[in-house]
């Protein structure tokens, strides 16, 4: 059998059209000029094999570490026709997250705590293991591959890494560490090596097999709304609000607990300005790309520029989720759950790992509601009725995640100016991409904006 570093290198032009193809590569921005291997680990030999790859992928002056599964078979399994990489030496080459027969290693390695070259492979202390079972791919995911280990535990492997513990492993043992009731439970992790320094690969949880995602739900009551829109305004959106309430108790919880296990600071004015900076800087970017965002430019740098007055003492920073929104919270038979705490996975790593208000977060649900208000009337003709139905059912929801939030924490309406610079903020950014992913969603984000700076939506 050929050297696996070898095999990789013969690969390396049917990588360079290959990775742009895969939903979790996130350049595609730009072509791949040039990939080559950081690692790799042979985890089974023979035919089948099985490769680890720590890929370098150059797109210019960008050089990027992602991982791959490759697996090698004179016979391929049956599997999507996404995942065919090439011919690689004298057997077939192919992204192996697919392939249950060869993907069972990882848990069987996890749960003898096994070690290939610098892979290391761990459960958490108490944790035992059931080997054996067979794994399937999660196909909804984008920035990571989740694998589904016989309806008992899910296993995501990180596609982009960065050296280090990743963010979401590290909150998610602190949760644990003071009983959150908020998150799936934490059972194990793999570990590579980047740069010479320790850096997660992958981390297995607890599957929750009946759990249904906020967005399906919430969008499922948008649905029924439009179907009915003789609906009197008391009742739009009442089959969600009461969940929306359940969720605010559950992150202003996750928030606590967060708090607790990793303590807070206080904001200087310094922090304050900087963020300031961050906002009117993002602002001029995204309006200098988009000339739809050029006439409320005014209002939205007004609306910055307050946070530069806030009291320091009215502002408390600590570690939050990051990128949360209503795809990464699942409702599950015993209350709501918080997924992903990995952050804005385009965001470089010390800005996901730095301290945050909690509010980066309420704002971040609050504008995924108003996406899901609004999410049927993208591409439709313009129908007053069935917008304003939207707007009731956002602005209902809004205030019902709000109030639940108050009822364990302090309230975020108290800090409205702070709240308003955050979800604005928020909406320039989904101005900038949908202007560069999905031009026909642009005009949900850009009429939040009219809408918040007019002071016609409130939290």
């Amino acid at each position: 059998m050929s050297d696996p570093r070898v095999l990789v290198d013969d690969l390396a032009e049917d990588l360079k059209r290959w990775l742009p193809e895969q939903r979790w590569f996130a350049g595609k921005d730009r072509p791949v000029t040039g990939v080559r291997p950081l690692g790799v680990t042979e985890l089974v030999e023979g035919d089948p094999q099985l490769l680890h790859v720590v890929l370098e992928v150059a797109q210019d002056d960008r050089r990027e570490p992602y991982q791959l599964l490759v697996g090698r078979r004179t016979h391929p399994p049956e599997i999507s026709s996404t995942s065919w990489i090439g011919a690689g030496g004298d057997l077939n080459a192919y992204e192996a997250s697919g392939d249950l027969e060869l993907t069972g290693v990882l848990l069987d390695l996890m749960a003898r705590e096994g070690q290939v070259g610098s892979l290391v492979f761990e459960h958490e202390p108490g944790i035992v293991l059931e080997t054996g079972l067979r794994a399937r791919p999660i196909t909804s995911e984008q920035s990571n591959t989740s694998l589904v280990y016989g309806g008992q535990y899910i296993l995501k492997l990180f596609r982009k890494l960065t050296p280090g513990k990743n963010k979401d492993l590290l909150l998610h043992r602190a949760l644990q560490g003071v009983g959150s009731k908020h998150i799936a439970q934490l059972l194990g992790s793999i570990t590579g090596d980047l740069d010479g320094e320790p850096t997660t690969v992958g981390m297995l949880q607890q599957f929750i097999p009946d759990a249904v995602d906020g967005w399906a739900m919430a969008t499922t009551s948008v649905r029924d709304l439009m179907a009915a829109p003789e609906l009197h305004p008391e009742e739009v959106g009442g089959d969600f609000a009461g969940e929306a309430e359940r969720l605010g108790r559950a992150v202003a919880e996750v928030h606590a607990d967060l708090a607790e296990a990793l303590g807070t600071e206080a904001v200087d004015a310094d922090e304050l300005e900087r963020s300031t900076k961050a906002m009117v800087s993002r602002l001029d970017a995204v309006a200098g790309r988009v000339p739809e965002l050029a006439p409320h430019a005014p209002a939205l740098r007004a609306a910055f520029e307050t946070l530069r007055a806030l009291p320091t003492d009215s502002v408390t920073m600590q570690y939050v989720h990051g990128d949360l929104h209503l795809g990464q919270v699942l409702r599950t038979v015993t209350g709501w759950l918080l997924i992903d705490f990995e952050g804005e996975p385009a965001a470089p790593v010390e800005e996901r790992h730095a301290l945050r208000s909690p509010l980066r977060d309420v704002a971040g649900m609050l504008r995924s509601f108003d996406y899901a208000a609004q999410q049927m009337l993208v591409g439709q003709p313009d129908d007053p009725a069935l917008a304003e139905h939207a707007m009731e059912w956002s602005d209902r929801n809004r205030a019902a995640f709000c109030e639940g939030y108050a009822a364990v924490a302090a309230d975020p309406r108290d800090q409205g100016e702070l709240l308003r610079a955050f979800e604005l903020d928020k909406a320039v950014y989904e101005v900038g991409y949908e202007h560069a992913n999905r031009p026909d969603w642009l005009g949900v984000p850009l009429a939040s904006i009219a809408r918040i700076t007019s002071g016609g939506m409130t939290p």
